[in-house]
Order: C-alpha cells, then structure tokens, then sequence
C-alpha cells in the first residue's frame, strides 16, 4: 500500500509539473499570439477573459460528473485535451481556429485543476500529514519550466507551434502513461456506500463527491481567501513588470526580474511550507504567509527604487504560494465526506481572482497612482487573518487531530493496481 501511495504520489506531483508548464507556455507568449492572428488590443482582453470564464464552467461540471466518474479518470483525459489545445493555439491559422482551441483549453484547464486537487486532497488524507504544498511546488517548477522554454521560443523567433509541439510530445504520453498510478483516496467505505476499492464508483457516486454535505456559509471563507489569492497573484503577473518600469524607474529589461524571483520564491516557499504545516499547523502558516505577502505589498507600494520593488514582489511570492493549497486541504478538512464538491466550487473562486486582480489594478492605477494600487490587494490578503480559523486541523473520526483512513479505504491506483 504504501508502494501505492508513493507511485500515485509521483504520477500527481507529474501532473503539476505538466499543467504548470502548459499554463505558463500559453500565458507568456500572449504577445506572439495576438501578433499571429492579428488579434486587436480591444478585442484581446475578451479572448483572455473568456480562458478563466470557461474554466470556471469546466470547474462547475467537474463537480457533476465525479458523482459518477472518479477524479483519476477526468484527470487522465482531460490533461491530454489542455496539452492539445495549447498546440492548436500555436497550429491554428483564423480567429475561429483560436477560439475554439481557448475555448477547448479552458473548459478542460477547468476540469484539470479542479481533479488534481481532489486527488491531491484525498492523497493527503491518505498519508495523513501535509503534502498539498510540495504537489503546488511542482507547479510553481512547471511553470519555471515553461516560461523559460517560452524564452527561448521568444528568442529564437520560433514560430508558435514550433515552441509548442515538442512540449507537448513530451508531456503528453508520459502524462497518459503516469495517469496509470493516479489514486483515488476513499474516506468513506460503508458510511456513504458509494466507494470500493478499485477507487471507482459505487451506487453513491465517485470517491468523495457528495455535494449534499457542502454548506457554502462555511465554504465562503475559503471562497474568499482563494479570491484574495489570486487577486495578489494577477497583480504580480500583470503589473510587475510595468510597475518597475513606470512607477520606480527601471530599466526594461530588469523589469523583467520581479515576475521570475516570485516564481522561483513561490517554488522555494511550497517546497519547504509542508514541513512548517506539520510542525506549526495550518492556520499557522497561512496567517504567517498572509503578514509577509501584505508586508511585501507594502513594500512595493512604498518603494524608493526598483531593488527594494523586487525584495517587496518577492516577500509576495513567498507569503501567497502556502495561500492556495491550503485552502484546498482546508477544503478538505471541513467536508470530508463531500471533499470534491467543495474543491470544485472552490476552484471557481480561483478564476474569480484571476478576472478581477488585473482590471482592478490597472483602473485603480489609471483614476489614482499605482502606488495605491498595490495597497487594494494587500489589505485583501490581511482580510484572510479574519477566516484563518477556518484552516484549523477539524476534529475527525480516527482520532489525533488527522483525518488518517483506514488502510482498506485508499483507493488502488485508478488502473487497478
């Protein structure tokens, strides 16, 4: 069982890495795709906000479809999808070709992160200690990954598809072939009559996917941590650079330095944060992150010059990557016999902050000063001191303050091993 665990721990944290890659693969060569299609500036923020509007609708049928289909099985197919529509991004050749491959992407980015979640959540269960941090710090590698193969496609003035197609030849059948190890953590068996064990449904449903147990009055706070997240994310990713620029007089190329110092401070702060969790617990660590995330905030708002914005954008990274994956285990934690509905709604909350951070900086930046700008999302990430309770280890079942399942209750890799 514990070979189980650690082949369907390894197949997970290899489906960050992917989606890390792909996502950050798409976002960084924004400028390279509006230039191929003749996208206009006024028409480009619709095709960009319809990627996060559609993964939300992807995010909100997840949670549907795992009533009768495990997580494993939505993971498996819908990571080849997202890894295909990013080529056809690269390979299409008329606006109606690149809609439908953003338009495929993020319905499928949708049910991708919103499944690895639930895996990621159950497995956590499964080992009874935090692992949700180093799973999110694959990620952060991910996207380290991506956009500097991005870069480099940038450099070499590689046409879209030509950056593209190797990633995904790689990406794509090690991802299917890894998909073989996903496990679906079963906390239910004979309490909820829906688990057996080869982790696939029952009568009741898919492992951990009863939506009747999910109060969204207690789901809220997490709601709203998630959004506050992301909003301090998409300020960082959208304005960083322009802010060094504009705002502290920088040159154009270190204005590019604070976007991959908070990449590499995110991956640095995940790596070590699970250790911080079981020593310190949750509520813990994510109160600790939000102080130096509003604290870098308030740095950069007040910077005198560029090197003390970037110390400032890297304190941010440092405080908001524990925000995220703790909230999904929170998430967990707080409906245990529901854990997939709850992070499928959950997940919506991710793409709310994405759509609102950006706008919300530049037209606070436009009517006031970007200085104050920055002051919007530290205050929000303050505010997630109000709900940090709501991250505090949940009685359960087992007993000892973790929620530790039985052994004939972890799912078989989703193959049936």
């Amino acid at each position: 069982m514990t070979e189980v665990l650690r082949r369907g721990r390894a197949s997970l944290a290899f489906s960050f890495f992917a989606q890390g890659a792909a996502f950050a693969l798409l976002v960084t060569r924004i400028p390279a795709i509006q230039d191929r299609y003749g996208v206009s500036d006024g028409l480009l923020p619709v095709f960009l906000a319809a990627v996060p509007v559609l993964a939300g609708v992807g995010s909100v049928t997840t949670e549907q479809l795992v009533k009768r289909i495990p997580p494993s099985r939505l993971l498996r197919w819908s990571q080849p999808v997202v890894l295909l529509a990013l080529l056809g991004v690269g390979a299409g050749r008329g606006m109606v070709q690149l809609g439908v491959a953003l338009a495929a992407f993020g319905l499928a980015v949708g049910a991708l992160d919103a499944s690895m979640n639930m895996l990621g959540v159950s497995l956590q269960r499964a080992y009874g200690r935090s692992i949700m941090l180093s799973l999110h710090a694959v990620y952060s590698l991910g996207g380290i990954v991506g956009a500097s193969l991005a870069w480099v496609g940038a450099h070499w003035h590689l046409a879209l598809w030509v950056s593209y197609l190797p990633v995904v030849a790689v990406l794509l059948p090690a991802a299917l072939v890894g998909s073989r190890w996903y496990v679906d953590g079963v906390d239910r068996g004979g309490e909820e009559g829906g688990a057996v064990e080869d982790g696939t449904a029952g009568s009741g449903g898919a492992a951990g996917s009863g939506g009747g147990g999910v109060v969204f009055k207690v789901l809220l706070p997490l709601c709203l941590v998630m959004s506050f997240a992301y909003i301090g994310d998409s300020t960082v990713s959208n304005w960083s650079a322009k802010y060094l620029q504009d705002v502290l007089g920088s040159s154009e190329q270190l204005a590019t330095v604070p976007y991959n110092i908070y990449m590499v401070t995110t991956l640095v702060g995940r790596a070590i944060g699970d250790f911080g969790v079981r020593r310190f617990g949750a509520a813990a660590v994510v109160r600790v992150g939000a102080l130096v995330a509003a604290g870098g905030f308030a740095v950069v708002a007040g910077a005198p010059g560029a090197w003390v914005g970037m110390l400032g954008f890297t304190l941010v990274g440092l405080g908001l990557c524990v925000l995220v994956p703790q909230t999904f285990a929170a998430a967990g934690r707080l409906f245990p016999g529901a854990s997939d509905a709850a992070i499928a709604r959950l997940n919506i909350f991710n793409y709310v902050g994405f759509l609102i951070g950006s706008p919300l900086v530049g037209a606070l930046g436009d009517a006031w000063t970007y200085r104050g700008a920055m002051v919007v999302p530290m205050v929000l990430v303050l505010v997630t001191l109000v709900y940090a309770r709501s991250f505090a280890a949940q009685p359960d079942r087992y007993g000892g303050g973790h929620e530790r399942p039985r052994t004939a209750d972890v799912g078989r890799g989703s193959n049936g091993l």
